[in-house]
């Protein structure tokens, strides 16, 4: 056997022979290389940004709530609701508070108005500040509706003396997404 040997001027390449893998045809084109960090790193900041939206929303619809029921006005009872709207509608003289106690017909509570303005009226006839009290308020309950009695005890001062004047009064609540007054009278 005669062994072939290349011709002394040619040269032969020492570099291994590379192989076409299994699947691929010669001279297709090599697969893209893998996607770059960018889009990683932005797909985690949009879900890191997502979730932030929500926990923000959370925090948001949580404080709402919080804030809502700290200062929703209480009328859990007729009694208290009777105790809130003479604090807000005699003592703090505030409408706006007052009205939050109130059934939508205010007519039943004229007498109360009328009571406001005479004291406002007197104190600025005789340079005189009421002070407007009550007691204990007894509540009568039935189903829907509570009659509510209690003292009003409105004081001054003349010339150093002090003066008080003691009056019976008849509120009726109802309940209305909780309790209102509904109408005020003296009593007796």
């Amino acid at each position: 056997m005669e062994s072939v040997h290349p011709p002394a001027d040619s040269q032969v390449s020492r570099v291994p022979s590379q192989r076409t893998p299994p699947g691929q045809a010669v001279g297709e084109p090599v697969a893209p290389p893998p996607a770059p960090r960018r889009r990683r790193l932005g797909l985690v900041l949009a879900v890191v940004g997502g979730a932030l939206a929500l926990f923000c929303l959370a925090g948001a619809a949580i404080g709402y709530v919080a804030y809502d029921r700290f200062t929703a006005p209480d009328r859990s009872s007729p009694s208290v609701v009777v105790d809130n709207y003479l604090r807000a509608f005699l003592v703090d003289e505030n409408d706006v508070l007052a009205e939050q106690f109130e059934c939508a017909d205010r007519a039943g509570l004229a007498p109360l108005e009328t009571l406001r303005a005479d004291l406002a009226a007197r104190e600025r006839q005789f340079q005189i500040t009421f002070v407007v009290k009550w007691g204990p308020l007894d509540v009568r309950a039935q189903e829907s509706t509570a009659e509510v009695l209690v003292e009003l005890v409105i004081s001054y001062r003349v010339d150093n003396l002090a003066q008080t004047d003691h009056q019976p009064w008849r509120f009726v609540t109802e309940q209305d997404d909780g309790w209102r007054v509904c109408e005020a009278a003296p009593a007796g």
